[in-house]
């Protein structure tokens, strides 16, 4: 198997749009998605995020999309919203590879540093997490307003 990695691009957003609807499926929340490729398109060249690829043989089978935050307290922060591989190539090394990537990214634009959420119940992320030294917010509150 023959993996790259690389930035994403605009003519990524195809395949980045059926990674995200695959961890949905995964989430078992596919009807929660309502996101399109056309609002991705728009969205990326409104430099709303950005993202790193991964791919086999010329096919996406990988994605780690980010955005940039600001905290009034920490200043510049890199938001992860997610990393996807393909369910086919999971075990291959893709999301530590697709993570450094975004660590790198976040170190290469002056970010304080980085920060994403992880469901309770997906044991092998947060286990991939912790090799990582990432601190887990217990006393904060996930909170959504829908329009």
């Amino acid at each position: 198997m023959n993996i790259t990695t690389r930035p994403g691009s605009r003519e990524d957003i195809p395949a980045v749009f059926e990674l995200v609807k695959e961890l949905a499926v995964y989430e078992k929340a596919l009807d929660q998605v309502t996101n399109s490729v056309e609002r991705m398109n728009q969205d990326y060249d409104d430099k709303l995020y950005d993202f790193h690829i991964a791919e086999s043989d010329g096919v996406t089978v990988g994605l780690a999309l980010y955005y940039f935050r600001y905290s009034t307290w920490k200043g510049k922060r890199l938001y992860l919203e997610d990393i996807v591989i393909t369910e086919s190539v999971r075990g291959n090394g893709l999301g530590k590879t697709l993570f450094d990537a975004v660590v790198q990214t976040a170190k290469n634009t002056n970010c304080t540093g980085m920060m994403w959420q992880v469901l309770d119940w997906n044991t092998s992320a947060v286990g991939f997490y912790r090799k990582y030294g990432t601190r887990f917010d217990d006393e904060w509150l996930n909170c959504h307003l829908d329009f």
